[in-house]
Formats: C-alpha cells, structure tokens, sequence
C-alpha cells in the first residue's frame, strides 16, 4: 500500500495476541525448566567435586585453626541433611550450567518488541556483563578464607567452632552474588549513560557521593566488615566507576559533536531555563483587556479596529 512506512507495519510481538504470549512464554519456560533439570543431574553426578571446591575456602581456615590449636568444623546435623545439601548443591549447579539456555530463551521472549538498537545494547551488556560478574566471584573466592579466619579469631579459649553445612553454604552463596553484583554497578552507570539518562559531567560532579556510597556497600557487603576486605571490595569498584565515567564523559563528547548548537545551547541550561515560561493569568487577562479596548470582535473571532 503506497505511502504505509516500515515501521507501521505490525510486528511480531504487535500482532500476537495475548494467549500467544503466553503460549510463547510457557514454551519458553518449559525448554528452560529441562535444561535447568539437565543442570542438575549433572551436578548430582559430580557432586564430590563441585563440594570440593565449594568447601575449599572453608578447608584453609580448618588447617591453619588446627595449626594455632583451634577446632574449626564443618558438619551435618541431621539425618536427612547429607541427601538436602546434595540436593542444593546440584540446583545451584543446574542453574549456573543452564544458564546459557534459559537466558537464551529470556531473550529470545523479550526481543520481539525491542528496536535494533536496544538489541545492540543488550548483547553488549551480556558480554561485558558475564566477565565483571565471573571477576566478582573470583575476588570473593579469593577473600572468603580471610574473611572466615578473621571471624572465626574471634572465637573464645577452649570453644570450638562446629559450622553447619547449609549456614556456610548459604553464607559462600551470598557473598559471591553480592561481589558479582557490586561490579556490574558501573556497567549499569554506563548503560544510563548511553540511554541519556545520566551524562559523563553529572558523574563526575557526584565523586563524593559516589566515594561515600560505594565504601558504605562494600562494608555491607563484606563478610566481616574488616578494612582489608572493604579495602579489597572498594577498591576495584571504585577503579570500574572511574573507567565508566570516563567512558561517559567520552560517550557525551561523541554525542556533542552531532548536536547543532541549538541542541547543545539547550542541554547546558537546567529544566526551568530550557522550557519557555508558562505566562501568568493576570498578564494574559491585561492583553485581553487591551486587545478588547483597542477594537470589537466579529463574529469569526478577529478584532475589529474602530476607525476614527
């Protein structure tokens, strides 16, 4: 049909009905359940290795304590808790094998309805995001038998330490997602950048804030609150933010340069200066008042001048 634009015509994700979506969403959610499953039989297989190497940390604290005439244990104390931890651990490790494909299929639901280019900068985030979060859990790894020796060196003379298996677990679980988390947050600064929600300029007039904000989670964060694992959390999310920013700040000039200078006259000034100011209703009542002294109104609504 002469004169119909690509972008009027329907789309996918436009002409799908809502029992389609969910038909869709419910294909999507069962070929993500199967491989989550898959996942987990095979971490059920290697499920020695996979407590091997959960339990690593935790086996360094254990030898230096024994070392220093301390008893530090880790057990079960129930009957059914060896079949429950062998359970989670296989969940935990269905979820991470898996989670190519269910992330696929969360993909594969949401790109319909987004534009090319927000497709673009979703695959960017994917592949810059996987590499921060897999450097965050590493660095948690890496601190988390610090962190347990200095817990466990505050324990009193002629105590012993008998750690259950699912409190270290859900303990080891979460300080590797908070670390993961913590440094994808200048990858999220960057993407509002992008989106021309946040400039490079406003960033850097927050250095404060952000100083103040990133060394109150690290201390959150961390397992024991300690100055060498904050120092340790802090230090490379601040090193990330400053490379985001500078990003910004390189994302904004890029930006400036296919600007007129009507545009960028307009994104130096604040919200108030930039929009045009609303005239008052006493000013507007003045000019009809003049406008009515100085002539009649026809019947179209134009005013008549009186000749003199």
């Amino acid at each position: 049909m002469p004169g119909t634009s690509k972008a009027n015509k329907p789309g996918r994700s436009s002409a799908m009905p809502l029992t389609d979506h969910l038909r869709e969403l419910r294909n999507r959610l069962v070929k993500a359940g199967i491989a989550i499953l898959a996942g987990m039989v095979v971490g059920w297989v290697f499920y020695p290795q996979l407590f091997g190497i959960l339990s690593a940390p935790f086996e360094d604290v254990v030898a230096q304590a024994r070392a220093e005439g301390r008893t530090v244990v880790l057990a079960l104390t129930g009957v059914g808790d060896p079949f429950v931890l062998q359970l989670q651990v296989a969940a935990v490790a269905g979820l991470l094998l898996s989670s190519p494909v269910w992330l696929y299929q969360i993909w594969r639901f949401v790109t319909p309805g987004l534009h090319r280019n927000e497709r673009r900068w979703a695959i960017g985030f994917v592949l810059v995001a996987t590499p921060l979060f897999a450097a965050g859990v590493l660095l948690a790894y890496t601190v988390l038998p610090i962190g347990l020796d200095i817990l466990f060196g505050f324990t009193p003379e002629g105590v012993e330490n008998i750690v259950s298996v699912d409190r270290y677990l859900s303990f080891f679980l979460r300080t590797i997602i908070v670390f993961g988390v913590g440094f994808l947050v200048p990858l999220m600064l960057v993407l509002l950048n992008f989106a021309g929600v946040l400039s490079g300029k406003r960033l850097l007039s927050w250095w404060r804030w952000i100083i103040i904000t990133v060394v109150i989670f690290a201390a959150i964060a961390t397992p024991t609150g300690d100055p060498i694992n904050l120092i340790l959390l802090a230090g490379p999310i601040m090193v990330l933010v400053m490379i985001a920013v500078g990003i910004s700040l390189l994302n904004d000039r890029r930006r400036a340069r296919r600007r007129s200078p009507d545009q960028l006259a307009l994104a130096d000034l604040d919200d108030d200066e930039a929009s045009p100011e609303p005239v008052a209703s006493s000013d507007a009542e003045l000019v009809g008042d003049s406008v009515a002294d100085s002539g009649q109104t026809s019947s179209d609504g134009q005013v008549v001048k009186d000749e003199p």
